[in-house]
């Protein structure tokens, strides 16, 4: 019994022995792809327009392009959002991004060294604010601003050298090699670039808040912004005029053909495209354009019929 039972277990030993490896080869590479943000849907995509206007959102061309995780578009949306709002120009934007792309690959961490958090590992040892102020993405991206504004001639300096004078970091050179992707998310949030930040949305079937999507945009960009509309529909004037329309210098003019309400809108619009996972926006509209969760890896479209007003941005949330 014994010398046929002996082999028996060792096999059963080994299967069990195999099992474990494969668990924890996939518990690796599930815990990998989420410090990297790679890999898995749903995800987002930011996509550089190539020489004719097209941003290439089907992704058959061959334009630079960011990929990243809901989280990480909501986070970089917010960052964005509050640059423009307190007057500060896309080279700000970008310097914030750069940034937060190194300290925390834009995720509102709970940890850091010593006692860091947050999108920019902030220290409330070092007086940038409580815990629980620095893990406020709109917070800790305006602390990050009102420092970055000090330093004189910033917009003039290199990426790094500008990001180092407000972090003091141990690895100044490490900024810049986020400089591309940086630039490439400032240009679609601030509006510059239009159609070219498209996300997937998860399968869920839990409702939005248009009131959580109204408090989010004013949180965001400021009491300027009155969202209006009934249900599930929220409708964003595009009137107001943003910080980075009011600061751009001759570099960051609007593309041939925009004007300050286009780049406008479509900073609302990747705005809300952005915060789609989060806020649960289901369809977004700007102009003669439309994104929605449904067909959402067509990217952005021509709307059906066409619309071409660009006085406001539509919104509907998840029903």
């Amino acid at each position: 019994m014994s010398e046929t039972a002996s082999p028996s277990r060792r096999g059963r030993l080994l299967r069990i022995a195999a099992a474990l490896v494969v668990l924890l080869a996939l518990a690796g590479y599930v815990v990998a792809q989420y410090l990297s943000g790679g890999g898995g849907a749903p995800r987002c995509v930011v996509r550089a327009q190539d020489a004719s206007g097209d941003s290439g959102d089907s992704g058959s061309g061959d334009s630079p392009s960011y990929e990243m995780s809901p989280e990480q578009a909501a986070n970089a949306a917010t960052i964005s959002a509050v640059g423009t709002t307190r007057g500060l120009p896309e080279r700000a934007v970008t310097i914030a991004l750069a940034t937060a792309l190194q300290e925390s690959a834009l995720r509102n961490l709970n940890h850091g060294d010593r006692d860091s958090l947050g999108l920019f590992q902030q220290r409330p040892s070092k007086g940038w604010g409580t815990a629980a102020q620095i893990q406020d993405p709109v917070y800790s991206a305006g602390q990050f601003y009102d420092h970055l504004a000090k330093v004189p001639g910033y917009s003039r300096l290199p990426l790094t050298e500008a990001a180092q004078r407000v972090q003091r970091s141990g690895f100044p050179q490490a900024y810049a090699k986020h400089e591309p992707d940086a630039a490439l998310l400032a240009a679609a949030l601030t509006g510059r670039s239009a159609a070219s930040l498209t996300c997937s949305a998860p399968n869920s079937a839990r409702p939005g808040d248009p009131a959580k999507v109204r408090a989010a945009l004013e949180r965001s960009f400021g009491p300027g912004v009155r969202a209006a509309g009934s249900g599930a529909e929220v409708s964003v004037p595009v009137s107001v005029t943003t910080g980075a329309e009011a600061e751009a210098g001759p570099s960051e003019d609007p593309a041939p053909g925009e004007d300050s309400a286009s780049r406008r809108g479509w900073e609302l619009a990747h705005w809300a495209v952005a915060q789609a996972a989060v806020l649960r926006i289901e369809e977004v509209s700007y102009a003669d354009r439309v994104w929605s969760a449904e067909e959402a890896d067509k990217g952005w479209r021509r709307a059906d019929p066409p619309r071409t007003a660009t006085e406001e941005v539509r919104l509907r949330t998840a029903r």
